[in-house]
């Protein structure tokens, strides 16, 4: 079974950041993708930085990293069918990501039953011990995030996105 669910995750893992613009826009890449488990990047970039003195990232690229990793976590948790809605998001800023340096988050899927799952996350600049933030959401299948992965995929398949 898990053998079916990875496949079907190495076949969605292109439409996942160029699906989305925001997540393309802030250059945010998926490392991996495992049921119940996604690590995600984002770039340190010149664009995306929130103190122009210290030259560290904005909080709202950590915010996106982080919903992004959760999201794909919650999408493996729910076995790769159904792409959900972010139902509930907090983050605990716990020190500014260190200027020039990318940022990993590491998202895991707790539990999914029916149509909610829970998940955790970490973003690091190189130490998950030290992390840059931590996060715990629910996520949820709505109609609506149906209706947007039905688009994202045919906008894959007739080569709008690649």
């Amino acid at each position: 079974m898990t053998d079916d669910i990875q496949s079907r995750l190495d076949s969605i893992a292109p439409l996942i950041v160029t699906g989305s613009p925001h997540a393309a826009a802030l250059g945010l890449s998926l490392q991996s993708l495992t049921p119940g488990h996604a690590v995600m990047r984002a770039r340190y970039d010149d664009s995306l930085i929130g103190d122009p003195e210290a030259g560290t990232l904005h909080g709202g690229v950590i915010t996106a990293l982080l919903d992004h990793a959760c999201g794909m976590a919650a999408f493996a948790g729910f076995g790769a069918k159904d792409t959900p809605a972010t139902l509930d998001l907090r983050i605990d800023y716990m020190r500014p990501a260190k200027p020039g340096l990318d940022v990993t988050a590491e998202a895991s899927c707790l539990k999914s039953h029916g149509l909610v799952a829970f998940v955790r996350a970490t973003a690091h600049d190189g130490d998950p011990d030290d992390p840059v933030a931590i996060a715990q959401a629910a996520f949820m299948i709505t109609k609506a995030s149906k209706a947007a992965q039905d688009r994202a995929r045919r906008a894959f398949t007739e080569g709008r996105i690649s």
